[in-house]
């Protein structure tokens, strides 16, 4: 007969390891969890922050029906689009030039990645300088050039666009770093076959470089599109709450944040932050859907 060992009883002391997940379980339900249900719960009310009265669904009525909520979407999309259409083909591009070289790739990668970890307020500031209708550099390179020069935060059209060349600016290195990590992870058989085959360097780039970086562009905009549509800190520097010049500059949350912080209308602020989430939410799923990328 063969002896049974006893099970050994599990200790209590193996229970002690889940109290380390205690603080960050404390953090995300204090912090994120509740925050997301107060949200929710306000925008059905009418609330100043000291009183509350039941509105049900008068709220999102009155956002869905204020111009200047409209407005603040179409800056919003205005400008996270036009820095997505910019930031990931240019970025694409430089991504594949430094993959072409040989020496000085940790240079260059650190060169364009630098713009990525400054603080976007601090960018902001500079930016704020660079763009200066007397003294900015920009300008001045532009009258170097012959070309015309323009009071570039003055103006509605021009305040975008110089928000849309801040964010290139600053998302540039972020989508560098991101397509490199994907252009060394191709397999260099299938660039092997293809000299084999005789195709040029631009064949091959066409050919097998652009078609398996699909989820890499997929993730790129899903990421592109969430973060400018919760655009604050570069807009709000730059043309305060009410996103000066004639409001061209105020993005969704900016007019959450003029509506819950300036005008204590907290109702408002709640019931407008629940349709940017389901406006987030709506698009991410179509992006994926579009990229036949899995969830």
């Amino acid at each position: 007969m063969t002896a049974t060992v006893p099970k050994k009883k599990k200790s209590g002391q193996s229970y002690i390891w889940y109290l380390f997940l205690l603080p960050t379980i404390v953090g995300i339900v204090l912090f994120i969890l509740y925050p997301v249900y107060e949200s929710f719960r306000l925008s059905f009310f009418r609330s100043s922050g000291t009183s509350e009265t039941w509105v049900a669904f008068s709220n999102y009525e009155r956002v869905l029906t204020s111009s200047s909520f409209w407005n603040s979407v179409y800056n919003t999309f205005y400008i996270a689009f036009f820095q997505l259409l910019i930031a990931i083909p240019l970025g694409f591009i430089i991504a594949s030039l430094i993959n072409s070289i040989t020496r000085f790739q940790n240079f260059f990668k650190s060169v364009f990645f630098l713009p990525h970890v400054t603080s976007m307020v601090a960018a902001a500031m500079i930016f704020s300088f660079v763009l200066h209708p007397e003294m900015g550099l920009f300008n001045y390179f532009l009258d170097s050039l012959g070309l015309p020069t323009s009071s570039w935060l003055s103006h509605p059209d021009s305040a975008k666009g110089g928000v849309v060349l801040l964010t290139v600016w600053h998302w540039l290195g972020f989508v560098i770093i991101i397509c490199l990590a994907n252009l060394q992870a191709i397999s260099s058989e299938l660039y092997e076959a293809a000299d084999i085959d005789g195709a040029s360097g631009l064949q091959k780039w066409f050919f097998i470089t652009i078609p398996n970086m699909g989820g890499t562009f997929a993730f790129l905009l899903v990421i592109g599109w969430i973060a400018g549509l919760q655009r604050f800190n570069e807009v709000f520097v730059f043309g305060g709450a009410s996103g000066s010049p004639s409001r061209s500059l105020q993005t969704m949350v900016l007019f959450i944040y003029e509506r819950g912080f300036s005008g204590f209308e907290f109702g408002i602020a709640s019931a407008a932050t629940v349709i940017l989430f389901i406006i987030i939410l709506v698009l991410t799923l179509i992006n994926l859907r579009l990229a036949r990328v899995r969830m």
